[in-house]
């Protein structure tokens, strides 16, 4: 007989049964490292895609205006993977099709704030979700409650999806295409809203849900009406801030971030922001116009924020200046145009950054856990 114990087995063989056990021991030990691969493809991911990156009303490039996709997909379940736009800048739609992604696809739209380049393209992306299809349910639509702000002028998410086929129905065209298709609903692309307002949260607070994945918003600084959210699924969790900004918006002051997206981003994984050069300062000798400059975030700052916040994607978009661009192309000088990827990755590890850097351009897209 020969004893296996001592070595940690803990089993007794006959000699001539020592070959066999050996084998099976190897099986045993053996075989995850070879399984494990393949059952990777079946993990559960959460991936982030740039679906558009200008900052700012101006066009440049064929640049899109902003919008990120969120994608949650568990592989195992017979389930469409859950799809989820946070702002629809220009050419949204476009640059979804590149992606194979049409509006049908996504079940819900999140608003961090009415500015035009983060809602231009919302008015394409609904006409085109009428048009083609209007027997689906209505499509969850997330934005701030009505905000009067300091100035008395009000901002309404609500009031922009009631009307934002008002051209449409003006023109005539409404009328028109509803007489062919009278399956479409008479009064236009503003009928498929389920429209959610959310009363401004100062802390973190759930505002959608669908199975496994919580989204959560945050009242930031901005606009009067600006909002950041979170993202939670069983993948992973990422935080999409927006515009946001601290809440004094001129110096002196420690940083340039809005403490309610930190707050919102502690022990995330990823984080998509806007994320303005600090050369652009007056500080710095940018042009950019001061009271614009201080309602941003910079990217130092952000890298110094994600840093504290555990963050291990920092994904750059809205970006400002766009890479690339030449000096004084928005009338703003640029000091040391132009910038590129190495500029804006440089300013976030100046700040602390110690994870991985995204910089932009359209389509840019992370996935955890990362493929091999």
């Amino acid at each position: 007989m020969r004893n296996l114990a001592g070595a940690g087995f803990g089993i007794v063989v006959a000699e001539n049964e020592f070959a066999m056990a050996l084998v099976k021991l190897l099986i045993r030990f053996l075989m995850p490292l070879v399984v494990t691969p393949l059952s990777l493809l079946s993990t559960p991911y959460l991936e982030v895609t740039l679906t558009g990156t200008k900052g700012g009303p101006n066009v440049y490039k064929g640049l899109a205006g902003a919008g990120t996709l969120v994608t949650y997909a568990d592989p195992d379940s017979e389930q469409d993977p859950l799809r989820l736009q946070f702002d629809v800048g220009r050419s949204t739609a476009l640059r979804l099709s590149e992606i194979d992604v049409t509006v049908d696809q996504i079940q819900a739209i999140f608003i961090t704030h009415t500015h035009n380049d983060h809602v231009d393209g919302l008015a394409n992306f609904m006409q085109l979700r009428w048009h083609y299809f209007s027997d689906l349910p209505k499509i969850d639509f997330i934005c701030s409650a009505d905000v009067i702000g300091s100035k008395g002028f009000t901002t309404s998410g609500t009031q922009l999806a009631h009307h934002i086929a008002d051209p449409y129905l003006a023109s005539g065209e409404i009328k028109q295409r509803h007489s062919e298709r009278p399956f479409t609903p008479a009064g236009g692309p503003a009928e498929l809203f389920n429209i959610i307002p959310v009363d401004r949260p100062f802390e973190p607070t759930i505002v959608w849900q669908k199975g496994d994945v919580t989204v959560s918003a945050i009242a930031s600084t901005h606009t009067p009406d600006h909002l950041s959210f979170r993202v939670d699924t069983p993948a992973g969790s990422v935080v999409i801030g927006g515009d946001a900004s601290n809440d004094v918006r001129k110096p002196p002051r420690d940083t340039s971030t809005s403490a309610a997206v930190e707050r919102l981003s502690q022990g995330a994984d990823i984080l998509v922001h806007s994320s303005t050069h600090p050369n652009m300062g007056p500080e710095a000798g940018g042009g950019m116009p001061a009271p614009i400059f201080y309602r941003q975030s910079t990217v130092d700052d952000l890298g110094a924020m994600a840093e504290r916040a555990g963050i291990r994607y920092f994904m750059m978009t809205h970006l400002t200046p766009p890479l690339g661009q030449v000096d004084r192309k928005d009338r703003w000088h640029i000091p040391g145009a132009p910038l590129d990827e190495s500029d804006y990755e440089a300013a976030a590890r100046e700040g602390g950054f110690t994870g991985t850097v995204i910089v932009g351009p359209d389509l840019s897209s992370i996935r955890i856990p990362e493929e091999n």
